[in-house]
């Protein structure tokens, strides 16, 4: 590979007040910069469409939004989701036997908006935050847990739900 094709490959923090905070929102960052390249393209028809048991691409982002919503509200700031945030989730998140609400109907503009709605919510409060608050633990009725690992957590989530929309935008192109 010639030096001109060459990628460089480096965590560039977000801004933040404490570089472990900015390191850590830069790798959620990158995960949703993967979430939309894998989104790149996408046909309207295939936003609502599901393959077998499997949720729509649509259901798995709106799902996505909201446990990111989520956590931020009720782990990380202790308090019910703001009324513009709530506003963007009028589903409710599971049905009587568990499953994902099927979220359809939407576009993927839509979806997209409430993806970045949530997170430019999260960089807001995550950014401003300092080494102590990143670290606090907060106790919920069935277990403890710090803002840093809320982080990790919203990661993981939405590497593992992006590699489940790759495979059905496959599945389903393959129709």
């Amino acid at each position: 590979m010639d030096a001109e094709n060459r990628e460089t490959l480096v965590v560039s923090p977000v801004a933040s007040g404490d570089p472990a905070i900015g390191r850590a929102l830069w790798r959620l960052e990158d995960g949703r910069k993967r979430t939309l390249e894998t989104l790149n393209g996408l046909r309207e028809e295939m936003v609502d469409r599901h393959s077998l048991d499997e949720n729509s691409i649509g259901t798995i982002l709106y799902h996505i939004a909201l446990i990111e919503a989520d956590w931020l509200y009720t782990e990380v700031l202790e308090q019910e989701l703001d009324s513009d945030l709530a506003a963007l989730f009028p589903l409710v998140h599971r049905d009587a036997a568990g499953n994902l609400t099927a979220a359809t109907g939407y576009t993927l503009a839509q979806h997209l908006h409430r993806l970045r709605a949530v997170r430019a919510r999260l960089l807001e409060v995550y950014q401003s935050m300092d080494d102590v608050e990143f670290r606090r633990l907060r106790s919920l009725p069935d277990y403890d847990v710090t803002p840093e690992w809320v982080l990790h957590h919203l990661t993981q989530h939405e590497a593992e739900h992006r590699g489940q929309i790759g495979a059905l935008r496959s599945a389903l192109e393959h129709l």
